[in-house]
């Protein structure tokens, strides 16, 4: 064999290593696996995303619960003429996986699978999706939280002169009139507000969605008026300045057949007076 002819057996070898490592699918730009679960072999990320959003889970055969929180969405394909798990499998692998953890299992159907797992203080909420005969699948994962409003003070006096009321997200305990930790900071602009202008009066209103009835809708909304009203007079700021006023449903601004209107529903509104 001459040096041409190992030469021309070298240059075909090399080709065909090339288009190798081409035909071999990478995960798309950006993209990479869950912290808490990695993927099936053989699989590449064909997209993702993160956000918060709201995602409706199965939480049995029948019913649904919309769930609010940080997303994680990613979806999987298998590398190119690889052998397909079933969807059986696919299902079993990250079933088992989350078990593992601590996990329950809400729902299982042929192609889908929710779990819900807690841990450390978080509720994380996991669909698996797959699609064909188990060659491509989805995860979403919810980490739930109550979104954060993140308001000033400024923003609020803005509101009060333009439409003469400003609606805030301020979350409580279940069913109680206990403003959670995370709604304090809303309560020290509030303060904000009425210390920056001494002369402003507001009312304190209190809004809930249709859950329950009227009647104690309305006692609800006014003990949650009322603590903020309270909070607020802890906060150096004169009783005489402030009002509280629980409306229940009876002033709804979304429709409350759907989770994200009632979400909107439970509000409290001040009012400028």
């Amino acid at each position: 064999m001459n040096k041409y002819q190992r030469f021309f057996i070298w240059l075909i070898a090399l080709s065909s290593m090339v288009c190798v490592s081409w035909s071999q699918d990478t995960d798309a730009e950006g993209c990479k696996d869950h912290p808490m679960l990695s993927r099936m072999n053989n699989f590449y990320i064909t997209e993702c995303e993160s956000n918060y959003d709201q995602v409706e889970m199965y939480i049995n055969e029948e019913e649904t619960q919309m769930i609010d929180g940080d997303k994680t969405y990613i979806c999987y394909e298998l590398q190119g003429e690889m052998k397909s798990p079933s969807r059986f499998q696919v299902r079993k692998n990250y079933i088992d996986a989350l078990k593992k953890i601590g996990g329950t299992l809400l729902y299982e159907a042929e192609y889908d699978a929710v779990i819900k797992l807690v841990k450390g203080g978080k509720e994380i909420w996991t669909l698996l999706r797959v699609y064909g005969d188990g060659e491509s699948y989805c995860l979403t994962i919810v980490e739930k939280k109550a979104m954060t409003q993140e308001v000033q003070a400024n923003d609020m006096l803005e509101a009060l002169n333009k439409d003469g009321f400003i609606a805030l997200y301020i979350n409580f305990d279940i069913d109680k009139a206990t403003i959670k930790s995370e709604s304090e900071p809303i309560i020290e602009q509030i303060i904000a507000l009425l210390k920056d202008n001494p002369d402003l009066q507001v009312s304190i209103e209190g809004h809930t969605d249709n859950t329950g009835t009227p009647e104690h809708n309305k006692t609800l909304s006014e003990q949650r008026a009322k603590a903020v009203m309270d909070a607020v007079i802890k906060g150096s700021i004169a009783k005489q300045r402030l009002s509280a006023i629980g409306w229940g449903q009876e002033k709804s601004i979304a429709d409350n057949r759907s989770e994200e209107g009632r979400a909107k529903n439970r509000r409290v509104e001040i009012v400028k007076k």
